[in-house]
């Protein structure tokens, strides 16, 4: 009798290399406010209102999450119904809201008057739940999600509460005005772009499924592999940037 060969998961790798490019922008980003932090850039850069870099920081996100709806997609792809909160959701899901209560605590110590208590992995870990929730009413109209994720994108320019202001409730992102924070991505008006990515992979895997399955180039084959290890790399990579630059700056000053 053969043994029986363990199933091994097909990879994406052009999703997978588009999370990889995802993960690069956002390092040479990060890399750059670093710089700028310590005091390594002249002239000095303002990421906050420059629109520059502004608008670099909302395409990187929406790049983001628009991979997480993706995947979502790809995993939800062929599922019986009723599996959408299996084991490997949680699993996965726990690895995320584990990772974003270390960015809180991380960004305390560094930034204490602008921690970040609702950034990208916050908002990714509430709006996992809420898109597998979601997810099913694509079986009674395939334009339900992206209406759905419309009214998401329009209704922060809508609806705007005072209500919101606090530390507890500025994560709906009915917000009069954006919090003072490291990072901040609501679920309003972002889970709008995760429904877009989650109602384009359904029909991608029904229709197009080689653009997200097909191969990708040897020069393409790194971003790939990376895009594999999206979440390790994300909590990896600043420590490395601010390690590096103090110890630079320790030990020659800054420029």
């Amino acid at each position: 009798m053969k043994p029986i060969s363990p199933v091994v998961p097909e990879r994406y790798d052009r999703l997978d290399a588009l999370r990889g490019l995802a993960i690069v922008w956002m390092a040479v980003f990060h890399f750059c406010f670093d710089l700028n932090h310590f005091g390594l850039w002249e002239p000095r850069q303002f990421f906050t209102r420059d629109p520059f870099w502004t608008t670099q920081r909302t395409a990187i996100v929406s790049l983001f999450l628009l991979c997480a709806g993706l995947g979502q997609a790809v995993a939800l792809h062929g599922a019986p119904r009723g599996w959408q909160f299996g084991a490997r959701f949680w699993r996965r899901w726990a690895q995320v809201a584990g990772c974003a209560l270390l960015v809180s605590l991380g960004s305390a110590l560094m930034f204490p008057n602008s921690w970040i208590s609702f950034g990208v992995l916050h908002g990714v870990a509430v709006m996992l739940l809420l898109l597998r929730l979601l997810a099913p009413l694509s079986g009674l109209s395939s334009a339900a999600l992206w209406l759905l994720g419309a009214l998401a994108l329009a209704l922060p320019h809508l609806v705007q509460q005072p209500l919101f202001e606090t530390r507890w409730t500025n994560w709906v992102g009915l917000v009069t005005r954006k919090p003072y924070t490291e990072d901040y991505v609501p679920v309003l008006p972002w889970l709008g772009v995760m429904l877009w990515g989650l109602a384009a992979g359904q029909w991608l895997m029904q229709h197009r499924r080689a653009v997200l399955a097909g191969p990708v180039t040897a020069l393409l084959r790194p971003l790939a592999v990376l895009g594999r290890w999206s979440l390790s790399f994300y909590m990896l990579h600043q420590p490395v940037f601010i390690g590096a630059l103090s110890a630079w700056v320790a030990l020659w000053g800054q420029g």
